[in-house]
């Protein structure tokens, strides 16, 4: 064939600088387009076997070589596919399918991020030009009578084209590195991004260093392959020991029997696995297999808790691992990944169209050949289909887990303190979610059973029908603060829920002294999540343990008969305590040993902890006090401290009575300030002193 000269066929004097402008941010995503490119051409090249019109050799082993050559500042990339014919290389190469630069940029300005410009017209060949000054493609056709052609260009428009010498069927591309990138033809750069981005690509890739030494390894002799290149044989004897036998005699003993080995070439070692773990069925998949898998994609030494295997055929192809991580118990710090695949060619981490945020909190892989992938394959096109299949992940995750919390609620348990943060983050984030895990969320109650919220409803009733002592109670005094009335006034259950246990040991002891139930809720997520749940759900309310004290706690009395101890004991703690805006009520606890609780509003509380939260990520300063939760002093008519300071409300030691109760309230609730806490301390010595008198 005649040398060829010719410009590129585009309306542009010069299309290489919008290539390096818009093609890719990562440039070392070249890697992943040529070696693509290869795949394809020998997924093809199978193809037209399997058809019969096209009959591959009997030794034919399809794969891929890329050799770096530091020296040249060269890279090759090699495959045996089924090549181009000078006719495909004009039609390929040399026409480019569209009208022209200007109209083209102009065109996909509003939709590009710099790199998801060129992709969608087939252009992945011409990443090269963002690291290559020149580019060369030596490619020989698998047609019969085909001549090989040689393909040069210079990073311009124009190109020559000539007959080639390449004399087996595949493709070779060579490039000639600028200097800004000549580290990707250093051999473990060459290796890191080729494992960044084909670690499972459908065909063996095979990295090698230019004019590197020949490197060896010893084989048993029956192991040897046709390929192998024999450097030399090796016998190695029988290896023998002296023992002593039953008789006490010494003899020699052969241990190891003599063998024949040989010394060969050291065999290649593909980059890929060409069949992940993802792409086979889930019977075949055995446990360690996934926890391996795991452990090599991710890095991650710790076992997974459990996994979940996707694997769907229709209405679109997808197929993907899904993996809950032993997390931390802040939900904001937990780093999780997601690796989307397209036929087995990575995309990207965690890419949000696809991936509902909350499941990015996990590890796994999805591939999804289906995926409507523009531009550089980096990016996605047709939101509704995509938005399918980001519901049917969903799904999956929601049914791996009520299925569990149904069949295997041991291990359900046994999982639910690390996974539930990632569960109600991911009820606040995705209503259809929310609706199929709202069954199954379990709530630990004070004696660390797991309960769902219908069982934890039951077991309430069940628990109000007994005292304290395990007797029956009459029906009519069971219903109180969740009584058949309240329901007809379309009042909500309460359910009572504890975020300090130590802070809240006063509150949880009376609890339990009258058979009560309440749950932990002590991660920071809680707040939203429980306001979340109450929103979906009209039939129950959350109260915190602290926000009030239900009557079940009470002995029952008139408002008449309690009324002078509440006017006295009111005007003596707001003159003590100098705070005129406390509210101060006095009731007849149960427990005669508590002397005061603090309760705080439920109301108040969140809005304070919503604040918090908002301040903390950095919505701005604002005046907290602005939001300050409704506090309430009770005082217990039935404690002898109470009782003396009514008594004695004019003795001079009643305001140092006042403040320490107050103080101890306030310290079965919360932390005391610096101050407070300084003269809480000095308080008690001085008190202890009294003692002494």
């Amino acid at each position: 064939m005649a040398e060829k000269h010719g410009n590129l066929s585009i309306n542009s004097d010069n299309l290489f600088p919008i290539i390096k402008k818009w093609l890719y941010s990562d440039h070392d995503i070249f890697y992943r387009e040529l070696i693509s490119n290869g795949c394809d051409a020998i997924t093809k090249l199978k193809k037209l076997d399997m058809m019969g019109e096209f009959q591959l050799p009997a030794d034919y082993k399809p794969q891929i070589q890329i050799i770096v050559n530091p020296e040249e500042k060269t890279l090759k990339f090699i495959d045996n596919g089924l090549g181009m014919t000078a006719d495909e290389v004009e039609e390929y190469i040399n026409q480019i399918a569209f009208s022209g630069a200007t109209d083209f940029i102009e065109k996909y300005k509003d939709k590009a991020n710099d790199d998801q410009i060129i992709g969608h017209f087939g252009l992945g060949f011409y990443s090269a030009f963002m690291v290559a000054d020149q580019v060369t493609i030596d490619t020989l056709s698998y047609q019969n009578g085909a001549t090989a052609v040689h393909w040069s260009c210079d990073g311009g428009t124009e190109f020559t084209m000539t007959d080639g010498i390449k004399e087996s069927v595949g493709t070779e591309i060579t490039l000639y590195l600028n200097e800004e990138s000549v580290q990707f033809a250093n051999e473990y750069r060459a290796r890191e991004v080729i494992e960044k981005y084909c670690s499972f690509m459908p065909t063996p890739i095979f990295l090698s260093k230019a004019n590197a030494e020949t490197q060896y390894e010893t084989i048993d002799a029956a192991d040897k392959l046709d390929t192998d290149v024999v450097v030399e044989e090796i016998h190695e004897p029988a290896k023998t020991e002296e023992k002593e036998n039953e008789n006490g005699e010494k003899e020699i003993v052969e241990v190891s029997p003599a063998k024949e080995k040989l010394k060969i070439e050291k065999r290649p070692v593909p980059l890929n696995d060409t069949n992940p773990l993802w792409a086979k069925n889930p019977k075949d998949c055995t446990d360690e297999e996934y926890k391996a898998f795991y452990r090599k994609v991710f890095l991650d030494y710790k076992e997974p808790l459990f996994w979940i295997h996707l694997n769907m055929d229709y209405p679109f192809n997808l197929k993907g691992i899904l993996y809950f991580p032993k997390i931390n118990t802040e939900y904001d710090s937990i780093e999780g990944t997601i690796k989307l695949y397209n036929n087995q060619v990575f995309i990207a981490d965690n890419i949000k169209e696809v991936i509902p945020e909350f499941l990015m909190l996990l590890k796994g892989v999805i591939d999804c050949p289906d995926l409507p992938l523009n531009v550089s394959r980096s990016a996605l096109q047709n939101d509704g289909f995509v938005k399918k299949i980001s519901e049917y992940i969903t799904k999956k995750v929601a049914d791996k887990l009520t299925g569990m919390c149904k069949t295997e609620k041991e291990n359900y348990e046994k999982y639910w303190d690390d996974i539930s943060p990632f569960i109600k983050y991911g009820c606040l984030k995705d209503g259809k979610f929310c609706d199929k895990m709202n069954d199954y969320i379990l709530f630990k109650n004070l004696e660390d059973e797991y309960l769902t919220l219908p069982e934890l409803l039951v077991k309430e009733e069940e628990a109000k029908a007994v005292d304290a002592d395990g007797n029956p109670v009459d029906a009519e005094v069971v219903d109180t603060d969740n009584s058949d009335a309240a329901e007809e006034k379309d009042e909500r259950k309460v359910v009572y829920y504890v975020t300090d246990k130590v802070l809240q040991g006063q509150y949880i002891k009376l609890f339990k002294e009258q058979n009560m139930q309440a749950v932990i809720l002590d991660h920071n997520i809680d707040t939203s999540f429980i306001t979340q749940l109450e929103q979906r759900n009209e039939h129950y309310k959350f109260m915190r343990i602290d926000a009030d004290l239900t009557e079940a706690l009470k002995t029952e009395t008139s408002a008449d008969e309690l009324k002078a101890e509440t006017d006295t004991l009111t005007e003596v703690f707001k003159n003590a305590l100098n705070n005129d805006k406390l509210t101060v009520k006095v009731e007849k606890l149960k427990n005669e040993n508590i002397s005061s609780i603090i309760t705080l509003s439920e109301e108040g509380r969140r809005m304070q902890d919503m604040m918090k939260m908002y301040a903390m990520n950095g919505m701005g300063a604002m005046d907290m006090s602005m939001f300050a939760a409704d506090q309430t002093l009770t005082l217990n008519a039935n404690n002898a401290l109470v009782k003396y300071i009514f008594e004695n409300k004019d003795s001079e030691h009643v305001p140092m009575f006042c403040e320490q109760l107050y103080d101890l309230a306030v310290l079965a609730n919360q932390q005391l300030s610096v101050d407070a806490m300084t003269k809480f301390v000095e308080r008690s010595n001085k008190i202890m002193m009294l003692l002494t008198k």
